[in-house]
C-alpha cells in the first residue's frame, strides 16, 4: 500500500463531516494551487467557470498542507492548475487522489518559456519555478491555461481565446510600464537581494544583479552557512537596500541589514497576492508594487527630476 493512502483516507473521512450541504451547493470545477495562478486563470476563464484556490492569500505555498475542504474541492474538480517545478511539494497528495477524469496541469512545466535555474541552496541547479515573475512568463502561462480550458470546455473556447488575447495585451503593457519605472534606478544600484531566490526571472527581465539567502521556501531557511555566505557578499557589494518577502520571516534579512548597516525594505510579493485591500490585490498590482518598492529603496529618479 502507498504510504500516502492512510493520510488521504483520513482527510476524506474528516471532509465528509464538514458541512456537506455547503459543498453540494457550489459548482467548483477548476482549482488553482495559489492566488497568483488563480488570478491568471480568471483572466481567461472569466465568469464562465467557478474557481477555487488551495492555498489562501497570505499563506506560504511551499509549506502548505492539504485540508479537508481542499480534498473535497479536488474530488469535485475537472482541472487542477498548479505551477510545478517543485513549487508545491504537497501536489503529490493531489496526484495520489486524482482519477482518470481530473486534468492536472503544471503551468511552468508546460509553458513555452525557457527556465532559469535556482542559483543557491538545496535545490541549486534545478529549474526555478517562479516564471510568473516576468510578465512574459505569465503570458506563457496564459497560453497553457487557454489551451487546457478550451480542450476541456470546447463550447466556451471562443470566449477563452478572446480573453486570452486581452490578457496577453495587458501583460505586454504591464511589462513596458515596469521597465519604464525601473529605468531610473542607477546602474550601480541595480542589486536585488532577497531571502528566497524567487526573483531570478524578474531580475533577468529588468537588468538587476541578483542574490538570495536560500533557494526555495520549502528548504531550511537562513542556515548559519547561508547567512555567512550572504554576509560576505554584502561586505563586497554594499547594495543600497535589502528586501524581504511577504511570506518569509524578515528576521534573517533584518539581521543582515543590521550587521552591514543597510536599509531593510519590504515586503515584496511573489508567492502570494495580498488581500483585496492590500498593495498586491492582483497580478499587475503585485508587480507594480514590487517595482515601486525597488524604485524607492534603490534610489530611482524622482518624477520632478
Amino acid at each position: 500500500m502507498d504510504k500516502r493512502t492512510p493520510w488521504i483516507i483520513t482527510l476524506l473521512l474528516v471532509a465528509t463531516f464538514i458541512t456537506p450541504q455547503a459543498f453540494a451547493a457550489t459548482s467548483i470545477k477548476v482549482i488553482a494551487s495559489f492566488s497568483v495562478i488563480e488570478d491568471l486563470v480568471k483572466r481567461v476563464a472569466g465568469d464562465d467557470i467557478s474557481i477555487t484556490t488551495i492555498v489562501p492569500v497570505g499563506d506560504d505555498v511551499h509549506r502548505w498542507e492539504l485540508t479537508p475542504p481542499n480534498v473535497l474541492a479536488v474530488e469535485e474538480a475537472d482541472i487542477v492548475f498548479y505551477n510545478g517545478h517543485g513549487l508545491e511539494p504537497w501536489i503529490r497528495h493531489v496526484e495520489a487522489m486524482a482519477n482518470e477524469t481530473l486534468t492536472l496541469m503544471a503551468l511552468a512545466e508546460s509553458a513555452n518559456y525557457a527556465p532559469l535555474t535556482i542559483p543557491v541552496g538545496q535545490h541549486k541547479g534545478n529549474p526555478d519555478p517562479h516564471m510568473w515573475m516576468d510578465p512574459k512568463g505569465a503570458a506563457a502561462y496564459i497560453e497553457v491555461i487557454t489551451h487546457t480550458l478550451s480542450v476541456r470546455y470546447p463550447d466556451k473556447a471562443a470566449a477563452f481565446q478572446a480573453r486570452a488575447v486581452q490578457a496577453r495585451e495587458a501583460l505586454a503593457l504591464l511589462d513596458q510600464q515596469i521597465q519604464e519605472r525601473l529605468e531610473g534606478i542607477p546602474q550601480t544600484n541595480r542589486i536585488l537581494t532577497t531571502s528566497e531566490a524567487a526573483f531570478g526571472y524578474f531580475a533577468h527581465a529588468y537588468g538587476f544583479e541578483y542574490a538570495a539567502i536560500w533557494g526555495l521556501g520549502s528548504e531550511t531557511l537562513g542556515s548559519a552557512q547561508a547567512m555567512e555566505i550572504m554576509s560576505k557578499r554584502l561586505t563586497d557589494k554594499r547594495p543600497p537596500a535589502l528586501f524581504y518577502e511577504s511570506t518569509t520571516p524578515y528576521i534573517h534579512m533584518d539581521a543582515l541589514a543590521r550587521e552591514a548597516g543597510l536599509t531593510l525594505a519590504g515586503p515584496l510579493y511573489v508567492d502570494t497576492l495580498s488581500d483585496t485591500d492590500g498593495p498586491a490585490y492582483n497580478y499587475p498590482a503585485m508587480l507594480r508594487h514590487n517595482a515601486e518598492l525597488l524604485h524607492e529603496a534603490l534610489g530611482g529618479a524622482r518624477a520632478e527630476e
